[in-house]
């Protein structure tokens, strides 16, 4: 393939493909930087779009955004483009995430990533139920070296850890229910499909939310909690859930964003492995819990998300803020 030139229209059909990237309530936490002059695109952090209850410490802004890295870095090489990545190149500035120089080729471009392209816009979040079939381990090995190739690491969890991590993410619900703070981040980032409500670009919406859970079952975050939500059914999920927990050894900024890439690459590689997959990071937003999520016998010290995995409906895509929203060119 060849290289286009580097000009706006080609960054900004490179923004496009990255932000459709997952974060947390799609918040879209991101704010993207292209200098002309030096080829190069930055990535911040939207300090107007943070969560001071359910994220305190950014660490999930710092995932969301490590995810719209990724899709950046897989959609410069569709373009052409050998991505050089410099994380947290400004230790000044914490919002100054990373910094993307997009020379042309000089060696061989990594095809791998370009293979994800697909994906991008054919990954979307699934909180309907999922069936019970097995995922071959062919599958599963793959998943594991994705993580793997960005420093991190996918633990699957044996029968007894799934039960125990479903327990810890139902204790978090519980907890969430008795926390204003937070069910107000929640109620800020979703709609209810109630009347007037227009069309959003950012936020989940009520028709992304799944139906509700017949019997509390698989970790799905049900964001219709407590709340009127129009034409929304009732379902009965799978009894024994797949999940994946993704995490690394250290809990730094560089930490969170090898993890959010990491996680970005394993769901599209889950996603051209024929697989759905929705998220949940409810029991690691409270300190108190998150500790318990991990094995103790395993080295992985700190989890960053936990992945629900499985055969089902694709979930619908949720609304993205236009290039001209999160790009600037200066």
């Amino acid at each position: 393939m060849s290289a286009q030139p580097l000009d706006t229209a080609v960054v900004v059909s490179l923004t496009e493909d990255a932000v459709t990237a997952p974060s947390m309530h799609n918040a879209q936490p991101w704010r993207f930087v292209f200098r002309p002059s030096s080829g190069t695109v930055e990535l911040y952090g939207d300090s107007t779009r943070t969560m001071p209850h359910s994220d305190p410490n950014h660490r999930a802004l710092h995932l969301g955004c490590a995810a719209a890295l990724f899709n950046l870095r897989v959609a410069a090489v569709r373009a052409g483009r050998e991505p050089v990545v410099r994380l947290l190149p400004d230790p000044r500035d914490p919002w100054f995430l990373a910094e993307v120089h997009l020379p042309e080729p000089t060696g061989g471009l990594d095809a791998q990533l370009a293979l994800f392209h697909p994906a991008l816009r054919g990954r979307h979040t699934s909180r309907f139920p999922f069936t019970d079939e097995e995922i071959p381990a062919p599958i599963l090995d793959g998943l594991r070296a994705a993580a793997l190739l960005e420093e991190c690491k996918l633990m699957l969890p044996d029968a007894w850890h799934t039960e125990a991590v479903l327990d810890l993410v139902h204790d978090s619900e519980n907890r969430e229910e008795s926390s204003p703070g937070v069910r107000g981040e929640t109620a800020a980032w979703t709609g209810t499909g109630a009347p007037g409500e227009g069309p959003a670009t950012e936020g989940i919406p009520a028709y992304a939310f799944g139906p509700r859970q017949s019997e509390m079952s698989a970790p799905v975050r049900d964001f219709g909690a407590g709340r009127p939500v129009m034409a929304r059914d009732s379902a009965v999920f799978e009894k024994h859930p797949h999940i994946a927990l993704l995490g690394t050894s250290g809990d730094t900024p560089t930490d969170w964003m090898k993890a959010g890439q990491a996680l970005q690459r394993i769901l599209l590689q889950a996603t051209l492995d024929g697989l759905v997959a929705s998220m949940t990071s409810q029991p690691l937003e409270w300190p108190e819990l998150r500790w318990a999520v991990r094995d103790p016998n395993d080295a992985m010290g700190y989890v960053h998300m936990v992945i629900r995995l499985g055969y089902g409906p694709q979930g619908p895509a949720t609304p993205r803020r236009p290039a001209q929203d999160v790009l600037t060119v200066v």
